[in-house]
């Protein structure tokens, strides 16, 4: 029997999860990477298998080019950290509808709606292919706090993106 109330596993198969971290001082080692593994925890105890935890220096070109290797061969989700603000070098964004096939807007306003800076961020949410792309903020804080406001629903749109029976 396969568990499509929208709050468990994919049928067949468990969660899985990337996460991709956005800067140019984790890269060149001036800042130790507290967002990605703060989300990698996150997302571990949400029963999401993490896959895998890479760094990228900020920039649109490399952004898209983590995402695609990221991307390729994978269903479940990525989740970036990092590169959504203002600065000049926060091109996540950019990036990431460089290498998504379409949008999700709904889930994009969900997590900038959890706190009043979040409406700073400029982050998306996209899908390409079998993965559901999410950035989120660089701070510790920001990253967790978004990602848990779109959390629950993400198994279920996880399945759907599979084409999998789902209870609507």
């Amino acid at each position: 029997m396969s568990d499509d109330d929208g709050d468990g596993d994919l049928p067949g198969r468990g969660l899985r999860a990337k996460v991709l971290t956005v800067s140019d001082g984790v890269v060149h080692g001036a800042r130790e990477d507290r967002s990605g593994v703060a989300l990698v925890e996150q997302l571990s105890a949400a029963g999401f298998d993490v896959a895998e935890h890479r760094v990228t220096a900020d920039g649109a070109d490399l952004v898209a080019g983590a995402l695609t290797e990221m991307c390729d061969g994978f269903d479940g989700l990525v989740v970036t950290t990092g590169g959504t603000g203002f600065a000049p070098r926060d091109q996540t964004p950019e990036g990431t509808r460089a290498v998504i096939e379409r949008e999700a807007p709904g889930l994009a306003e969900a997590m900038r709606l959890v706190n009043p800076l979040g409406r700073l961020s400029r982050g998306v949410v996209g899908i390409r292919g079998g993965t559901i792309i999410c950035n989120a903020p660089g701070s510790p804080k920001g990253c967790v706090e978004q990602l848990d406001a779109i959390l629950d629903v993400l198994p279920h749109a996880l399945r759907l993106l599979a084409d999998e029976p789902t209870a609507h």
